[in-house]
């Protein structure tokens, strides 16, 4: 018999509904699966058991101990170059290796050619609808505090990490072995592992109500808002996504999720299937905590301290505004209460429809207008590269042993 859920499980239910009406409707949901809620509410126990055989193998101090350079030479050049390498360090790279017989490179880079040209719109949703917006459930959020990962002098550095890996794995080719998609995935991978084994005994982590630090449920909770909310998001400021499109950058991230460990059977082809899963994973939801306030109101204020390249001191006046008037129509006035931000007016997102009707709706019918979007989406990469991190070199977050 399997364990009862933890006490999150369905503990605001009725909220989670009013939240995701949308996704309700465009996930094709009439009556909720019950057999799917059951398999959400077991997994908040279970986590990724290769990464945290090597997790526990880096924190041994026996004979089956793993060193950091030894990871990041299998990492740089495959585990046959680690003499004597480990049987989890193997294990785990031999299973990152094993690539499903599923997975398209060329629909791959389909999918990252489509992220791409996305642009500055990608980079607001996953920032408002998608990492904000997950503020506002407990959880993975109290986890964040915790690990002091998204709060005071951490918030830049932590948003720095997410926009170079989101960076990487959406590059033409990164997500072949060589690439460096697929190595600052398999990285981030081994990080939530070693973060697992730090905070599932930790006297500070209440698991009767969370379930396992990072659990199964709430990576494929994590993955849908880099897929189905994503793709929902950018429709909304205006950018065109065809269905072939939208098969794309779904595949793309399939493999993405596969590699960070995910369950198979919830890594998606079409966005209908993650717009379902993603409502029911709503309906498993706790509600708000005050660790979700606390990291919303670092973000806006981290707008203030990126760098820029011209017009800094009108441009950190400028960005947490802009932040903040476009979160009103993507959370409205409930979801800005609940993360304890002030209500704009969202006049930021009235400036961004015009621009994206003309380049999705005009300037991609010809090949000179897609090289114009091609232009403009690389330079707002380069830009968000530079605002995060300035003249330092891009580094993702450093494995602790």
């Amino acid at each position: 018999m399997s364990a009862a859920p933890p006490t999150r499980f369905r503990a605001a239910e009725e909220r989670g509904a009013r939240i995701g009406k949308i996704l309700r409707v465009v996930g094709r949901v009439g009556e909720v699966d019950e057999d799917l809620m059951t398999r959400i509410g077991e997994r908040f126990w279970t986590v990724d058991e290769t990464g945290a055989r090597l997790a526990a193998a880096i924190r041994s101090r026996g004979d089956d101990r793993v060193r950091l350079d030894q990871f990041h030479q299998a990492l740089a050049h495959g585990v046959d170059s680690v003499p004597d390498a480990p049987a989890a360090l193997r294990e785990f790279f031999a299973t990152l290796e094993d690539t499903p017989a599923w997975v398209d490179v060329e629909l791959m880079n389909r999918g990252a050619q489509v992220y791409r040209r996305l642009g500055r719109n990608a980079g607001d949703v996953l920032l408002q609808l998608s990492l904000i917006g997950g503020y506002r459930f407990g959880g993975p959020t109290d986890l964040l505090v915790a690990t002091g990962g998204l709060t005071g002098d951490m918030t830049r550095r932590r948003l720095a990490e997410t926009q170079q890996w989101s960076i990487a794995v959406t590059e033409h080719d990164a997500m072949r072995r060589e690439g460096a998609g697929w190595k600052l995935t398999a990285h981030v991978r081994l990080m939530h592992a070693l973060v697992n084994h730090r905070f599932d005994s930790h006297p500070d982590w209440d698991s009767a109500h969370w379930g396992r630090p990072i659990n199964q449920t709430d990576q494929a909770a994590t993955l849908g808002l880099f897929t189905g909310a994503l793709l929902l998001g950018v429709r909304a400021l205006g950018v065109t996504v065809s269905r072939e499109e939208s098969l794309a950058v779904m595949h793309l991230w399939k493999y993405v999720g596969w590699l960070m460990g995910v369950d198979d059977d919830w890594l998606f082809d079409t966005e209908r299937q993650q717009h379902r899963l993603n409502y029911h994973v709503l309906l498993a939801q706790d509600d708000v905590t005050p660790a979700g306030a606390r990291l919303a109101g670092s973000i806006v204020e981290a707008q203030a301290d990126l760098h820029f390249r011209r017009f800094a001191a009108l441009q950190r006046w400028y960005a947490p505004r802009r932040l903040l008037s476009m979160l009103r129509p993507f959370l409205g006035r409930r979801g800005l209460a609940d993360l304890r931000l002030p209500v704009r007016l969202p006049w930021a997102t009235a400036l961004v429809l015009p621009g994206n009707l003309w380049r999705y709706r005009v300037l991609m019918r010809t090949s000179w207008g897609r090289h114009r979007v091609d232009r403009w989406s690389r330079a707002y990469r380069d830009e968000q590269m530079y605002r995060y991190f300035g003249d330092d070199a891009p580094d993702v977050a450093r494995l602790s042993p």
